[in-house]
């Protein structure tokens, strides 16, 4: 029998952060959000999610579809009205606007707790020697998101022409985590200038994709690697950031 690879990460905070990624990303104004394009980009990542079977939650469908809604409303032909009529017109982006402004006021409140918490345990002295690899060690995670991981594994599915990673016969084991987090830390220790993001999926099995992706979270939520990008869209690298 053909089972579902289902997963569910906890990574993901909800489809507002995800739009808010997408803002960020492409430098969009949050006050004059460009519909169809957002629509495009946000469809994108849910469709990434689907291929990997993640277990993507109803809040992000729910989004899916009120934005498909809103790029309809938003291409309907604009109807001839009197000046007192367009006065009280309201912009139909108006409401997800409002939504993603608060979401975005409570995300940096909450950063800006996250870093206060953390700078009695800044509050050191530093030794008068340190080693050139510890100079050149790459932060512990940057700025690098699981949703830009997402976006390289689309570029990813594109370069390498994996339309579909299915496996060719159904195994009826998954592929432990813990042993994909070994075999992954092995490859990034060995490339002491950090190893391309692709060249930890090298093959194309849908069990082998989704075990891969989880030991590279689990890692970074152990500090023991790093993902790092020069710019958004860039390649991304993974680097080993030690015990």
């Amino acid at each position: 029998m053909n089972q579902s690879y289902q997963v569910k990460i906890d990574a993901f905070e909800g489809p507002l952060d995800l739009l808010l990624h997408l803002i960020n990303q492409y430098e969009i104004d949050i006050y004059d959000i460009p519909v169809s394009q957002i629509t495009e980009q946000y469809m994108h990542y849910i469709h990434t999610m689907q291929r990997l079977e993640l277990n993507v939650a109803s809040e992000y469908l729910v989004m899916a579809a009120t934005l498909l809604a809103l790029k309809s409303e938003m291409l309907l032909p604009s109807q001839e009205m009197t000046e007192e009529d367009d006065a009280y017109m309201e912009d139909p982006r108006e409401e997800l606007m409002q939504r993603l402004i608060e979401y975005r006021r409570y995300k940096n409140a909450a950063k800006q707790l996250q870093t206060k918490e953390a700078e009695p345990n800044q509050l050191f002295t530093r030794s008068p020697v340190l080693s050139e690899q510890a100079e050149s060690r790459p932060p512990s995670r940057g700025d690098t998101s699981i949703y830009d991981m997402l976006h390289a594994l689309e570029k990813m599915f594109a370069r390498k022409q994996w339309d579909e990673p299915l496996e060719t016969t159904v195994k009826s084991e998954e592929i432990p985590i813990g042993q994909r987090m070994n075999d992954v830390l092995s490859l990034v220790k060995q490339s002491r200038n950090g190893l391309v993001f692709d060249q930890l999926f090298d093959y194309p099995a849908r069990s082998h994709i989704v075990a891969t992706f989880i030991a590279l979270l689990e890692l970074m939520k152990n500090n023991q690697v790093t993902c790092t990008q020069e710019t958004h869209l860039d390649d991304l690298y993974v680097f080993y950031v030690g015990e």
